[in-house]
């Protein structure tokens, strides 16, 4: 037996708005599920942005599209998911076994764009090479047809419901619910397994034939999320934090995220001479102890074990994953967030920089490197506005005059500590004192600097030990960081280079020439050298069209109707709206997982309001809505994003929550208008699901032209689309 189609009158209507409501919850919950699930599980495909999220978008579009044939795709879901999750598992298997396979990356000398983990790729000449192109469309296809039957049900359900404007409200209540699931199963760290087993119980719920093998595969499914959820027995424990699949070993105290290490709690009394580092310059230059100290991505709590050992009266430890610092309140071993002159702020660090009023002697940014993106709508990691031009000036201005600001990571390239080393300069008026471990005498843009740890310090004014160093570096001395034989601690002294250890330091020479581009609030992109779009981007762009163009020719009935092209250029202008909403919003109030659900979920909540002004208003004619549209974005274009970093807080929220959300209002209303008035709501929605497609594919423009310029793209596909609109509507009886 097939599932209803156009035609079949056992549907009702009140079943239709019940089903469409739940398969709409299905296909948000399970797109932001399968978003972090194949992210964490098979960190490659994060590489390629949006690959996913575009995945589940085409695969809907194409349901949506195939709504009227005979052939049932729905009983594809669960056994191409299936699918998908076991290549999924088998590759992490095969990345932790080392077992002859080997995932290449070009590039990885020289990149044009660093790729957190292709330093640890397997490099073994006999292994069985799989291009990451390959990989990558693999996934892509796998999830684009798990996607088809959730699209093809959803597609029938809207067919079945006469009003229009209605069933796309439903539609849109559904994923908002959909959003809110999956953001309090994200609140309360919940496990892949409780994710699937959602989705797919209410999914498979909704089907008219359950199959033996749809049976078998959810149980599959359920099966390989269990292993997520709880780890494969070895020593590790494993966490689902909001941002993270968290893994630690108790052993070595180690903490690895999606399958990437991360960080190791040690005992900073004894073997942690490198996080001594800013207070031991401080201390040979003749300073006072840090007193109050702010650290940015405290993590499991190495640097706030230091500052303590080192004086500090007060400490504000910011981390943005809370799993990350309770795993160190609750195993490390020099037990830092016992002590009660630490308070813990589970926040975005760049939020927290522009919200507080405190001035600190010292801000050290601890190895704030994110491994994951901000979401899957955007280029953006979750530490790229704490590497800005505005972000240093931010750290200069909470630092007590003479205070310090200290950066250090395995930065990678060269042209990375370049750029750091310039916007340090240029924020606070001299560039800073560079260490590098093991010691170089100078860092070169295009060497790699994947082996050596860089230490950035710089001082705020007249810094009496930064300033006395840079002269005694100049007089050939080094900085004595050894071991007193009977304290066991380092003093930190400068001492004649001729007389010290082998192990002093000796600051390194950044070179910076032609380092031309620093990353800003509207081009946060620290690890993309230059403003274009990486090779690998431009393959992936090429490779998601290809398959996308190949999806819809397999399975969507295409020659049963006209292409929607208004509907299509509607949905690439909203793509890069909500881009817009994540990076604007991201800016403003931290990059927390938070923050973007609240954001999906006021975009839906002014898509509501849009279809509440048409179901009353009734409006004939769209081109009002399109000058509104243009005039709103155009804005966003006039006004930097910085703009509103200097406006009070309540004013803040207003205006830049006005900015963001009223074009969307307007676009609302333009896609409701339109929608009621269409006779194929599948063929329409299709096409509008894969303008975002294509709204996906053009947010790599971003890496090019910054976040801001994007929305003149986005202009421009709504230009296309009133071009393809009829001026005056005739809206069709009810």
């Amino acid at each position: 037996m097939e599932s209803p189609t156009l035609s079949d009158p056992t549907i009702t209507t009140r079943r239709a708005y019940v089903e469409l409501f739940l398969i709409s919850f299905v296909a948000l919950f399970l797109e932001l599920a399968c978003i972090r699930w194949f992210g964490a599980t098979v960190a490659f495909l994060t590489f390629f942005t949006n690959l996913v999220l575009m995945a589940c978008f085409l695969g809907l579009s194409v349901g949506l599209l195939a709504a009227s044939s005979p052939r049932d795709y729905s009983r594809l879901t669960l056994p191409v998911g299936l699918v998908a999750a076991l290549l999924a598992q088998w590759l992490l298997s095969a990345h932790r076994t080392g077992s002859g396979i080997m995932v290449e990356v070009g590039g990885r000398g020289s990149p044009q764009q660093i790729y957190f983990g292709t330093e640890y790729l397997a490099r073994d000449p006999f292994a069985w090479v799989i291009p990451i192109e390959v990989l990558a469309g693999g996934f892509f296809v796998l999830i684009a047809i798990m996607f088809i039957g959730i699209g093809q049900v959803m597609g029938r359900r809207f067919n079945a419901i006469p009003q229009r404007v209605a069933a796309y409200s439903t539609d849109i209540a559904g994923s908002l619910v959909g959003i809110a699931g999956f953001a309090l199963a994200s609140r309360f760290e919940t496990t892949p397994l409780l994710w699937f087993a959602v989705a797919s119980g209410v999914f498979i719920a909704l089907l008219c034939k359950r199959s033996i093998l749809q049976i078998g595969s959810l149980i599959g499914l359920l099966y390989i999320a269990a292993i997520s959820a709880f780890g494969p027995g070895n020593e590790a424990r494993t966490f689902w934090s909001p941002y993270y699949k968290v893994e630690y070993s108790s052993d070595a105290r180690l903490i690895e995220t999606n399958n990437i290490g991360h960080q190791q709690m040690v005992d900073v009394e004894t073997t942690g001479r490198a996080y001594w580092l800013p207070h031991l310059l401080n201390r040979a230059g003749g300073g006072d102890a840090f007193k109050d100290v702010l650290i940015i991505g405290a993590g499991s709590g190495n640097d706030v074990a230091s500052a303590l050992q080192f004086g500090a009266e007060q400490i504000d430890a910011v981390e943005i994953d809370p799993t990350l610092q309770r795993l160190g309140q609750q195993h490390h071993p020099n037990r830092p967030y016992q002590d009660p002159r630490v308070t813990v702020h589970l926040t975005d660090g760049r939020g927290f920089l522009r919200t507080t009023d405190k001035k600190y002697d010292l801000i050290i940014y601890a190895l704030v490197d994110s491994l994951v993106l901000h979401s899957g709508y955007s280029s953006l990691r979750l530490e790229s506005f704490l590497f800005t031009d505005q972000a240093m000036r931010d750290i200069q201005a909470r630092l007590k005059p003479g205070g310090v600001f200290a950066a250090y990571n395995y930065y990678r390239q060269g042209w990375v500590v370049g750029r750091i080393d310039l916007m340090i300069d240029a924020a606070f008026g001299a560039p800073p004192v560079v260490f590098s471990l093991p010691p170089q005498d100078e860092i070169r843009p295009d060497a790699s600097q994947s082996n050596h740890i860089t230490f950035l310090m710089a001082g705020n004014g007249t810094t009496p030990a930064i300033e006395q160093a840079r002269e005694r570096f100049a007089n050939d001395q080094v900085l004595d960081t050894s071991l007193d034989p009977e304290t066991g601690v380092a003093d930190g002294v400068f001492a004649p280079r001729t007389r010290a250890p082998n192990d002093a330091l000796r600051p390194a020479s950044v070179i910076t020439e032609g380092i031309s581009r620093v990353p800003t609030d509207s081009w946060p992109f620290l690890y993309l050298k230059d403003p274009s779009i990486p090779n690998l981007n431009l393959r992936g762009m090429a490779i998601v069209g290809i398959l996308s163009i190949a999806l819809l020719l397999g399975f969507a009935p295409i020659k049963r109707g006209r292409p929607d092209i208004q509907m299509f250029f509607l949905g690439a202008g909203f793509m890069l709206l909500e881009t817009k909403g994540v990076v604007h919003m991201a800016l403003l109030f931290g990059s927390t997982w938070a923050v973007n659900s609240i954001v999906f979920g006021a975009i839906l909540v002014m898509v509501l309001l849009a279809n509440l002004w048409v179901i009353r208003m009734k409006p004939t004619r769209q081109w009002p809505f399109y000058v509104a549209l243009v005039l709103a974005l155009l804005a966003n274009v006039v006004v930097p994003l910085e703009t509103y970093l200097a406006l009070p807080d309540v004013l803040r929220v207003v205006v830049s929550c006005t900015v963001v959300f009223l074009p969307v209002f307007f676009a609302g209303i333009i896609f409701a208008s339109a929608f009621r008035d269409r006779a194929r709501p599948d063929l329409a929605l299709g096409a509008n699901v894969a303008g975002v497609v294509v709204g996906g594919l053009s947010e790599n423009l971003s890496l090019a032209l910054g976040f801001n310029n994007l929305i003149w793209v986005a202009v421009g596909f709504y230009v296309l689309s009133a071009l393809f609109a009829r001026v005056r509507l005739t809206p069709l009886p009810s």
